[in-house]
């Protein structure tokens, strides 16, 4: 009790499936284990850390024995695939020439990132570094991923949050996060926002019930009412009536123009001759 650890690496082999799959000998292993890290550290620099962000959460490897199988799980394929699959065919030669083996390379949309741990703690980071509210961010996050049909979510940043002198910790909890339960399918990812004062880390839990149980986004209306709803029933057509003041009216007649000065002396001279 009380010792905490990774929930994936906790589930590995149980419920959840490696990430990397592949077998090999002694000799051979240490290397494959660094050509997978090449691989992963590549990725993430290209996709997660320069403009434009794709979201790639996840990348699974799975070696035969004649080439490399990488599937990236991403929120954004459109930006991976890049126009006729240009992107991934330059991805591929790249990652032939890093680990210098042939090299197949998948792509895996994720259809609801507010239910990926990884992509909301990224999000949260990117926030942060632009200076927005640790608070809001971390409670919007929350939010969105409960309305996406999450059970259950907990976020935890730490650092000098608000640029404080003195580093602490803050938490946020919505719904129900069961740990230590091996069947709960709960998604974990870590994400470090470099802001100017220093490292803030951000941690994130996303309970999404038991396995085997998929969940049903909620979909809720997000369209604003019109104006005129409120006050004087709902508007037609989009247009609502608004009234006008009496004195903002035109008026229809022209104002009178004064005779000039000098015309009036004029006219009393002719009366007298």
């Amino acid at each position: 009790m009380g010792q905490k650890t990774s929930p994936i690496g906790f589930r590995t082999g149980i419920t959840l499936g490696w990430r990397s799959t592949w077998f090999a000998p002694k000799a051979n292993y240490g290397d494959f284990l660094i050509e997978d890290w090449k691989v992963r550290e590549y990725v993430d620099k290209k996709f997660n850390r320069q403009p434009p962000y794709s979201a790639v959460a996840k990348v699974e490897i799975a070696r035969t024995r004649n080439e490399v199988k990488v599937t990236l799980h991403t929120a954004r394929p459109g930006m991976v695939i890049g126009p006729r699959g240009a992107e991934v065919e330059a991805l591929k030669e790249e990652l032939e020439d890093l680990i210098d083996r042939k090299v197949n390379v998948n792509v895996i949309e994720i259809k609801e990132a507010s239910l990926d741990a990884t992509l909301v703690a990224e999000g949260i980071a990117e926030q942060l570094k632009k200076r927005a509210s640790y608070r809001r961010a971390m409670k919007a996050q929350c939010e969105n991923a409960m309305n996406a049909g999450a059970k259950g979510v907990k976020i935890i940043c730490g650092g000098r949050l608000g640029g404080a002198e003195i580093a602490r910790s803050e938490t946020q909890k919505l719904g129900s996060i069961p740990l230590q339960t091996l069947d709960a399918n709960v998604d974990y990812g870590v994400a470090t926002s470099r802001t100017s004062y220093g490292a803030i880390g951000i941690k994130v839990w996303i309970y999404k019930g038991k396995f085997g149980e998929e969940i049903t986004p909620i979909s809720r209306p997000t369209r604003r009412p019109q104006r005129g709803a409120k006050r004087g029933g709902p508007a037609r057509d989009g247009v609502s009536k608004t009234r006008v003041a009496p004195s903002a009216a035109p008026t229809t007649k022209p104002p009178v123009e004064a005779a000039p000065p000098e015309a009036a002396p004029a006219d009393a001279e002719k009366k007298t001759e």
